[in-house]
C-alpha cells in the first residue's frame, strides 16, 4: 500500500511541473548553499588536523598579546636572556627564538613586501621548520656563515605570482637594498603568506639588523616526553611573568601550546560556519514557507479527488500518507539536485582557490554530509506538508464532492 501512496504522489509531482519545478528550486539553493559551506568547513576541519599532527602537540608558543601577524608587532620583544630563562624550566626540553620582520624585495627593478623569518643553523632549527611544517624543495639549507644567502618560500618560483619573472637558484635579490643570494626554496605550505616568506640566518639579520641583536619576536618550546604541555605552559608563563618583572594579568605575552591554538582556530572557525549556515538557513525557512503553500494549493485544486477517495473508504491516515509522501519527494528532489549542484560549487571553489595559492582550503564531501542534507531536506519537505495533508484528511467527503 505503501508504495502505491508513493507511486501516486510521484505523479501528482510530476503533473504539476512548474509548481513543482519552483519550489524545487527553492529548496535546492538551502541545500546547496549549506552542503557547499559546510564542505569548505569540514576541508579546514581536516586541514587543522593534519597540521597538527604534522607538527605535534608537545609544542609551545611564546609571542605578544597584542593583536596582528606574530613577530610583526616591532615594540614588543623576547630577549635572548629571557629565553635562556626558559630553556632552564622543567618540563621544556628546547626552546629557540626567531627573528621576524617585514622586509622589502627587490627583483628585476620589481618591489615586494614580506615576510623575513630568521633560521637557527644549529640542532633547533628542526624545531623551527617542524612548527612552520616547512621541508626544502630545490637548493640547499641555510648553515652557519650563510650571511648573505637566503631561502625563499614556493611562490617565488612562480612566473606572474610575486614577480613578473621567477627567481632561479644563485639569483641575486636585494633585501631592504642588501644584495642577497638565493640558496634555495620551501615546498608549497599552501597559502600566499606561507609561501612568500623568506628565511635567513640569524646572523645574517643580526649583521644586516643590528638593532634586532638578541630581540626576538616569537619563541618556540618542545616540552619533554611524558610532561604536560599545558601545565608547562602555565608553569612557564607564570615564571617568566616574574622574571620579566611584570604583574599578573599585565604582562605583555602569552604562552600557549601548540593544540590550545589549534582549539581557538577551530573555535573561530566553527563560530564563521555557524553564522554562514543560519545565512543559508532562512533560504530553507523559505523553501518550507514555499512547499506548504503548494501543498494548500494541491488540496483545494484535488477536493473532489479526496472526496472521491474518502467516499471508496480511503481513511484519514491514508489521505495524511498521500500528501506526506508528495511534500516529501518535493524535499528529497530538492534535496538531491541542491547535493549535487553544492558538490559542483564547492569542488569549483576549491579548484579555484588552488589557483589562487590557498590549496588548503579545499572541501571535504564526508558520506555523513551528504545523507544528512538529503534527510534533512526530506525532513523539511515532510514538517512544511504536515498542516495541508491534516487539512486535507478532515474534510467532509461529501461537502468534498460538491466543492466547485
Amino acid at each position: 500500500m505503501k508504495l502505491d501512496y508513493l507511486k501516486y504522489a510521484i505523479n501528482n509531482v510530476t503533473h504539476r511541473k512548474m509548481r513543482s519545478w519552483l519550489t524545487v528550486i527553492s529548496i535546492l539553493i538551502g541545500i546547496m548553499s549549506i552542503f557547499a559551506l559546510i564542505s569548505f568547513g569540514q576541508g579546514l576541519s581536516n586541514y587543522v588536523t593534519t597540521i597538527a599532527a604534522e607538527t605535534g602537540v608537545d609544542k609551545l608558543i611564546v609571542q605578544t598579546k597584542s593583536a596582528g601577524i606574530p613577530g610583526a608587532d616591532e615594540s614588543f620583544v623576547i630577549t635572548k636572556d629571557e629565553v635562556d630563562f626558559l630553556r632552564k624550566i622543567n618540563g621544556i626540553k628546547e626552546v629557540v627564538g626567531m627573528y621576524m620582520k617585514v622586509v622589502e624585495v627587490e627583483h628585476d627593478d620589481e618591489l615586494k613586501y614580506v615576510f623575513m623569518i630568521s633560521l637557527n643553523t644549529g640542532k633547533e632549527r628542526a624545531l623551527i621548520e617542524e612548527m612552520l611544517t616547512v621541508e626544502l624543495d630545490k637548493g640547499r639549507a641555510l648553515k652557519t656563515g650563510d650571511r648573505s644567502k637566503v631561502v625563499l618560500g614556493y611562490n617565488y618560483q612562480l612566473e606572474n605570482n610575486l614577480f613578473e619573472r621567477p627567481i632561479t637558484l644563485r639569483d641575486k635579490i636585494l633585501i631592504d637594498g642588501n644584495k642577497v643570494e638565493v640558496i634555495g626554496f620551501y615546498e608549497k605550505i599552501g597559502n600566499p603568506q606561507d609561501d612568500s616568506n623568506i628565511y635567513m640566518t640569524e646572523e645574517g639579520v643580526e649583521y644586516f639588523y643590528p638593532e634586532k641583536m638578541n630581540k626576538y619576536g616569537y619563541v618556540i618550546a618542545r616540552t619533554e616526553l611524558g610532561s604536560d604541555p599545558a601545565e608547562v605552559a602555565e608553569k612557564a608563563e607564570e615564571k617568566l611573568r616574574k622574571f620579566k618583572d611584570q604583574k599578573k594579568g599585565e604582562e605583555d605575552f602569552y604562552i600557549m601550546t601548540f593544540e590550545q591554538a589549534i582549539e581557538m582556530f577551530g573555535s573561530i572557525l566553527s563560530v564563521i560556519n555557524g553564522v554562514l549556515v543560519l545565512i543559508a538557513l532562512v533560504s530553507l525557512l523559505v523553501a518550507g514557507v514555499n512547499i506548504t503553500n503548494t501543498m494548500y494549493t494541491a488540496v483545494l485544486e484535488r477536493t473532489k479527488e479526496i472526496g472521491i477517495m474518502k467516499a471508496i473508504g480511503a481513511k484519514n491516515s491514508d489521505i495524511v500518507m498521500i500528501f506526506l509522501f508528495e511534500s516529501a519527494v518535493v524535499g528529497l528532489v530538492g534535496g538531491i539536485l541542491g547535493v549535487l549542484l553544492g558538490y559542483l560549487i564547492a569542488k569549483g571553489g576549491g579548484i579555484i582557490a588552488a589557483n589562487a595559492g590557498y590549496s588548503f582550503l579545499q572541501p571535504a564531501f564526508a558520506p555523513s554530509l551528504i545523507i544528512g542534507c538529503l534527510l534533512f531536506s526530506t525532513l523539511m519537505g515532510i514538517i512544511a506538508g504536515v498542516m495541508p495533508a491534516r487539512q486535507a484528511s478532515k474534510m467532509n467527503p461529501t461537502d468534498a464532492l460538491h466543492y466547485e
